[in-house]
């Protein structure tokens, strides 16, 4: 029988849900036909290659986990109160890299992960509807999402979570 887990993060969890977000994204573009490279820049996490059009993708990876009850919470992607804010830094680093900027989030719940993927320039006319704001957010609600899945300019990939056997207790040297 299998169920969803309940999610307990471990005191490195923080650490390890970037590093699995930034490696699903490498992975979905890498079979999609991308060169990536994980830049670890400010500003930049991942530089994708698309041999096929020359065109390289900077993109910058939010990831985060989402216990129950806060499934929808928002994700925070730029804070703009200082200069030169989390924006600044990725425009700058992909004009460094000769690159576009693009904008990534990897969402976990304990029954599913989402991952979500479009350009910082689709990412402003669509979803930043006030400029002068201090946080901008990639919003989790149900009518979000159902948004962004009619959003052809927004990629994105759900898989899965689904414990076939998995008893971390039972788990004995």
């Amino acid at each position: 029988m299998s169920e969803a887990l309940e999610i307990e993060k471990s005191s490195r969890h923080s650490k390890i849900i970037g590093a699995l977000g930034e490696a699903f994204l490498c992975n979905w573009l890498s079979r999609s036909g991308f060169e990536v490279t994980i830049a670890d820049h400010t500003g930049l996490d991942l530089i994708a290659y698309d041999p096929r059009t020359g065109h390289r993708l900077g993109i910058t990876v939010k990831s985060r986990t989402r216990g129950a009850g806060k499934e929808t919470d928002s994700v925070n992607v730029f804070f703009n109160r200082k200069k030169p804010n989390d924006r600044d830094k990725l425009v700058a680093a992909c004009k460094a890299f000769a690159c576009d900027p693009w904008v990534a989030v990897y969402v976990e719940t304990a029954s599913f992960a989402d991952l979500y993927l479009l350009s910082l320039a689709h990412f402003d006319r669509a979803y930043r509807p006030n400029k002068s704001c201090a946080i901008d957010a990639w919003k989790m609600g149900e009518k979000q999402r159902r948004n962004y899945d009619l959003d052809k300019d927004v990629q994105h990939i759900r898989v899965e979570f689904k414990a076939l056997n998995w008893t971390v207790n039972d788990l004995k040297p």
